[in-house]
């Protein structure tokens, strides 16, 4: 990796920006404001995602339990959800899934009803992610002009992902699992753009919102690769071009 070049262009972008590389071959490491706080965006739903295994572990959720969706439960824009029909119902579970794979919204604040905000931080905590902090549901206007936010750093969503392939979130089974379903992300504009055609694997999750741009997570590369982009108040478009480099030269391609 040159380590100088991607940190020029990290530094470049207007407005705040951390990244966090680590190649876990060679155990180089960029990092530029990686221990920056900036407004999570969907980046938030990887902490919701594991304390729900967590709880599924501690005999405290079921996966199958099905739930059904109610008209006022539907949140915009991302995912699947608010576009089906009222009274679906569905598995636990799956709401997990779509949280990660389509970034749903409505999934994501029924788990954290389901789940408990102060759960979910207490994990947070546990897990040694300093700058990390949920203290709202997604899509709640009033409260994010209020700014009452959600907060990632680049650093803590590379902490979790090295976590992860070691099979310390919740357990080995669990970090598997999570793992899996990262892989299976359909969001794949950004961080897969020029490796996907290389046939090289990403598990990852993305994260959008007005000024904010973020994609997190691991590529399997010969050796994985840790790669964390976030970014809020920049031009997103260009930011999502740097982006895309980036973790090509992080890749190596």
């Amino acid at each position: 990796m040159d380590q100088r070049k991607m940190m020029e262009m990290a530094g470049a972008l207007p407005g705040r920006v951390g990244l966090y590389v680590h190649d876990l071959g060679t155990g180089e490491k960029v990092c530029f404001q990686e221990r920056l706080p900036v407004g999570a965006a969907s980046v938030i739903k990887l902490t919701i995602m594991a304390e729900a295994f967590r709880q599924r572990e501690a005999g405290m959720l079921d996966f199958s339990e099905e739930i059904a969706i109610r008209q006022e439960d539907k949140k915009p824009s991302c995912g699947a959800l608010n576009y089906l029909h009222t009274g679906l119902k569905v598995q636990l579970g799956d709401l997990v899934t779509l949280m990660i794979i389509l970034s749903d919204n409505t999934a994501t604040n029924l788990l954290i009803d389901r789940l408990g905000i102060g759960n979910i931080n207490r994990l947070i905590v546990g897990l040694g992610l300093t700058g990390t902090r949920l203290q709202r549901k997604l899509y709640e206007p009033e409260l994010s002009r209020q700014g009452i936010q959600n907060y990632v750093t680049a650093g803590d969503a590379g902490r979790m992902m090295e976590l992860l392939l070691r099979g310390e979130v919740v357990s080995e089974a669990a970090s598997r699992e999570m793992v899996a379903i990262l892989l299976n992300q359909r969001l794949n504009g950004k961080m897969p753009f020029f490796l996907h055609s290389r046939g090289i694997k990403t598990a990852h999750k993305t994260g959008e919102d007005d000024g904010i741009t973020h994609d997190v997570g691991i590529i399997f590369t010969e050796n994985p690769v840790i790669f964390c982009f976030v970014s809020e108040k920049t031009d997103v478009p260009l930011a999502e071009r740097t982006l895309q480099e980036l973790a090509a030269m992080a890749a190596g391609v």
